[in-house]
């Protein structure tokens, strides 16, 4: 079992590599990318007892200097993993009775060992690193676990005599568990000061040169500094939980912006409304709107002429034929009649074409049939409105310049009847029309 764990360290640690190359592929280059990986150095205090519980084999202990250095691969803001290495000194002696007041009897008098080394990977807990409103954090807490492999040399002493080795002076291998606390403080961007302890579980009795029937353990105190690797903040410090809050209140800030600008676009629908009830009343009913009405008041069901006046009924005159000549001046006034914007005003270089259409009607008693139609910006409702109305306008118009309100008809067909298509500039702008029909 341990020469298997011995082989698998090398795989954990191509593990981490590779995990890594799989995330590689998922970020993006933005300037706000995250570091994944870092390395730690650490010094501190090994002993050789642990406060978790078990017999201790020597009455005395003693702590000597130890030191050690990892590889972290941070696969989220909470989770890591961790290929830590340590190595110094263990010593002890039964110098003194128990604590209970037994006299120590041990065959052994003292040891000393040397943890050649010790190689485990870790699991790493980040803990109480969450805040709602801070996208990082500077202090954290930590707690990791993990397995490994520990190889070490022992001397020991028996009465007075001097420390001899153990086991042949052979290295001794044996898996261990190590089960840590630690608490990290962000000192620059890319430097943590790190505190830990750990206790190490050995799966022997033999660390101490010294066997009572019962595992080995000892501690490892240790502070050191770690150092981020690569571009871009520490995702160790990230906090998602805050990043979620402010897309939150982003899309809350563009939903309230998208608000203001529809009910922007409302009102100034209300408005053109408004502007063309006004433009088209008609209050007495005869077919001239109030602007244009120089006899309002006219009773129902008297003939007008285009000023609202009442009209005096010509003697009849015999009928006239449509010429070529006469379809030409209405297709010049189609050609040339453009209005606003989104609006039912007619643009004043249409005037002069328009002019003659509302001369030739006058001059030989023709029937003039108007037909608005639009393309299919905006909604149906809205441009069966928009046509309705340019076509009003354009009999508005025509009838001011002394065309029969009664011999034209204005119709609105909106967006239903398209002669091109809607799905290029030039198509809308050829559906976005007045037809003119002489009969």
């Amino acid at each position: 079992m341990k020469t298997n764990l011995l082989k698998c360290l090398p795989l954990a640690f191509s593990a981490l590599l590779f995990g890594n190359a799989v995330q590689a592929q998922d970020k993006t280059t933005e300037s706000n990318a995250l570091s994944t990986w870092s390395i730690g150095v650490n010094a501190g205090v090994l002993t050789p007892v642990s406060p978790l519980g078990g017999k201790n084999d020597f009455s005395k202990w003693k702590s000597d200097l130890g030191y050690g250095l990892y590889i972290k691969k941070q696969i989220t803001p909470y989770f890591s993993l961790r290929l830590d290495g340590v190595r110094g000194k263990l010593k002890g002696d039964n110098s003194e009775n128990w604590k209970s007041g037994t006299a120590n009897v041990s065959p052994v008098s003292a040891f000393e060992t040397d943890l050649s080394y010790s190689g485990s990977l870790n699991a790493v807990v980040n803990l109480f690193n969450i805040s709602m409103f801070n996208k990082e954090s500077a202090v954290q807490l930590y707690a990791s676990g993990g397995a490994g492999l520990a190889g070490y040399k022992v001397k020991t002493a028996t009465g007075s005599a001097g420390l001899a080795d153990y086991a042949g002076g052979k290295t001794i291998k044996e898996l261990i568990i190590p089960v840590g606390l630690g608490a990290k403080f962000k000192l620059a961007e890319k430097v943590n000061l790190d505190l830990g302890w750990t206790v190490n579980f050995v799966d022997g009795d033999n660390l101490d040169g010294l066997y009572r029937g019962s595992n080995d353990k000892y501690n490892y105190a240790y502070g050191g500094l770690e150092f981020a690797l690569g571009t871009g903040k520490q995702l160790a410090w990230h906090n998602p939980v805050a990043l979620t809050y402010d897309e939150a209140l982003q899309a809350k800030q563009t939903a309230n912006a998208l608000k203001s600008d529809l009910d922007a676009q409302k009102a100034e629908n209300a408005k053109l409304r408004s502007e063309m009830n006004d433009l088209l009343k008609d209050s007495d009913g005869d077919g001239v709107a109030d602007k244009l009405d120089k006899c309002p008041g006219t009773p129902a069901g008297v003939v007008v002429d285009g000023s609202g006046c009442p009209l005096k009924v010509p003697a009849p005159i015999e009928k006239v034929i449509i010429t070529e000549a006469d379809r030409k001046v209405v297709a010049d006034a189609i050609k040339n009649l453009e209005f606003d914007l989104g609006k039912s005003t007619i643009r004043a270089k249409s005037y002069a074409t328009l002019n003659r259409v509302a001369a030739l009607l006058v001059e030989k008693n023709f029937s003039l049939k108007l037909a608005g139609h639009t393309d299919n910006t905006g909604s149906a409702a809205l441009n069966m409105r928009l046509s309705k109305d340019r076509a009003e306008s354009v009999k508005a118009y025509l009838v001011s310049q002394g065309a029969n309100a009664s011999r034209i008809e204005a119709t609105g067909y909106g967006m239903n009847q398209p002669i091109a298509t809607n799905k290029t500039a030039a198509g809308r702008q050829q559906n976005r029309r007045v037809e003119f029909t002489l009969f």
